[in-house]
């Protein structure tokens, strides 16, 4: 059995297809020169062809899956204009006289091995794209073949990575799944793999393809991670009745997918979905979520030697407000520092970084740095129901000053005459324990709360929540996180205010009767975990939670509480 990281939820079987293709671009150089102005023509050739294949697929894609995906693409064509990238192709094939494929695959590796230096998820797996485009210009110069050919019968794609455009190609009708030695959740691979409903695995490691034949039968569960080669009968049947009720479970969702979130007797809440980068937009919509719980604007800043300007924020923020329309979009502002690094800002090396200098500690000792980001994320309210959220505060001098120098935004756009949402609502993390006590103090200033269960775990528990040898004193199923949100809870309402909650525990179908006993508002998860949590909101009444929370508030350890819920919640 291998392990990789689930990107595409399903399980499915049949039969590999290897892709032998490395995730290298480079080619074999040449030590003779050649002729330059010959060599730059095949670039400026091949950079044409590329653009060319890329607005075909690019409206392909936009007829197939929206807007949304196809915009990947567009970020494709934009690297062919850029003097960075076909640039310094070009001036290595004039200064050092490589040829046209050498120069590419040379800058291609350089670029590669700078995005997948870095920290971020999300910024690693751009390197997928640079690979994309190269692979293209490469096989364009060679006279190569821009389309893989596939059989037409059922296969499991393995490879070593798989590029954006490669996925989008992808015969929908005999494809049963992908599965990588490279890669992860927030690639573009991923991304389009799980809009195009495949079930993918990414992430399985180098040993992947030492250990996998073409032909071979394979099993993939793209919601564990699992992969079992050559699996035996039991294995099979095992998977077989897996795959036949997950069939069943998916008809279901799907059923209920445009129903509201509302328990038996009339009480209704939220779901909502949390959301890393804007190309997730359109399956998040066709997911059938009400909006965004967490938007985390961090992404826009990362792993960049500059700043983002308030254009570049504003462009950011109104594309995923005007997706949504009428539906809710909370954007926190900039979340940064802990496991989170951010170059621009040469934040200092801490011995204790997450209960350091980070969050809303920053912004507050940057205003002009927050002002940037406020500026943009008031301009972008025009275009939907945006709402904005403050992370990490402890003190109410902190929500003060950061409410302040959000009003200094509003009057600098008012004097400016641009336009932005006068109401726009207002909320504040709650994943500080000192936070949570003086709830009813905060509910007073602000419009929502939004309960960050990760965080506030690991602060209530003094618990690394990345710290393996103690990863089994991290539990948000402790009394004592549990009581926390239940004040939080109720705090809010006293005031007339609602709270939602952002953390893994919003997604975890365990927790879902206890959450809606507690008062719970608005549960805000991975979308592809929220249908099961409608079902099960809809499969219960709202007495009957109340009960059960009230009963779990007494007890007294984690385990009592996990095996009180499985008795009694499931």
């Amino acid at each position: 059995m291998l392990k990789g990281i689930p990107v595409s939820a399903g399980i499915s079987i049949a039969p590999v297809l290897r892709l032998t293709h490395e995730t290298a671009i480079t080619q074999a150089e040449s030590t003779t020169p050649v002729d330059t102005t010959q060599e730059l023509g095949l670039l400026s050739k091949s950079v044409e062809q590329a653009r060319e294949q890329l607005e075909k697929l690019k409206e392909q894609t936009e007829e197939q899956l929206g807007s949304e995906k196809a915009a990947i693409l567009s970020a494709h064509i934009a690297f062919l204009d850029d003097p960075a990238f076909v640039g310094e192709m070009s001036a290595l094939i004039e200064n050092q006289q490589l040829a046209a494929s050498t120069a590419v695959s040379q800058v291609a590796d350089q670029f590669i091995a700078l995005f997948e230096s870095m920290d971020d998820a999300y910024m690693k797996e751009r390197a997928d794209d640079i690979r994309d485009v190269s692979r293209r210009l490469i096989r364009n110069i060679s006279g190569g073949d821009t389309v893989i050919s596939y059989p037409e019968e059922p296969f499991i794609l393995v490879a070593w990575d798989v590029t954006p455009s490669e996925t989008l190609q992808l015969p929908l009708q005999y494809v049963r799944g992908i599965v990588t030695a490279k890669g992860g959740a927030t690639s573009h691979a991923a991304i389009l793999a799980r809009s195009l409903g495949i079930p993918a695995v990414m992430g399985a490691g180098d040993t992947l393809m030492e250990k996998v034949d073409s032909g071979s039968l394979l099993i993939i569960d793209g919601t564990s991670g699992q992969l079992i080669v050559s699996p035996d009968a039991d294995t099979m049947a095992t998977y077989q009745e897996k795959a036949a009720q997950e069939e069943k479970e998916r008809q279901l969702y799907e059923a209920i997918k445009d129903l509201p979130a509302e328990t038996t007797d009339g009480h209704r809440v939220h779901l909502m979905a949390n959301m890393a980068v804007p190309e997730e937009s359109d399956a998040l919509i066709a997911s059938g979520v009400e909006g965004i719980g967490l938007f985390r604007s961090e992404f826009l800043f990362m792993d960049r030697s500059t700043l983002p300007d308030e254009n570049e924020q504003f462009a950011a923020y109104k594309h995923v407000a005007a997706a949504f329309g009428d539906k809710p979009v909370i954007i926190r502002t900039l979340d940064v520092g802990g496991d989170k690094h951010l170059p621009a800002l040469a934040l200092p090396q801490e011995e204790n970084p997450f209960l350091g200098f980070r969050a809303m500690r920053i912004s507050l000792a940057r205003p002009e740095l927050f002002l940037v980001q406020l500026r943009a994320l008031l301009r972008a309210s025009a275009f939907g129901r945006l709402l904005i959220m403050f992370p990490m505060i402890s003190h109410l001098e902190q929500l003060r000053e950061a409410k302040r120098l959000l009003e200094q935004a509003k009057s600098e756009l008012r004097a400016e005459g641009i336009a932005f949402d006068e109401k726009i609502a207002v909320g504040m993390m709650m994943e500080i324990p000192g936070a949570c006590l003086q709830a009813d103090v905060f509910a007073k200033e602000v419009d929502f709360f939004s309960i960050g269960t990760n965080d506030l775990v690991q602060y209530t528990l003094a618990v690394d929540r990345m710290n393996a040898n103690i990863a089994e004193l991290y539990s948000y199923y402790h009394p004592a996180v549990l009581r926390l949100i239940s004040q939080v809870i109720q705090a809010s309402h006293r005031a007339g205010i609602w709270t939602g909650l952002c953390g893994e525990m919003a997604g975890d179908r365990l927790a879902t009767k206890l959450l809606l006993g507690l008062g719970l508002d608005e549960f805000s998860g991975a979308a592809s975990v929220m249908p099961k949590v409608k079902e099960r909101i809809r499969s219960t009444s709202l007495v009957e939670a109340k009960q059960l929370a009230e009963h779990v508030l007494t007890l007294s350890t984690v385990d009592e509480v996990v095996q009180y819920l499985k008795d009694k919640a499931l």
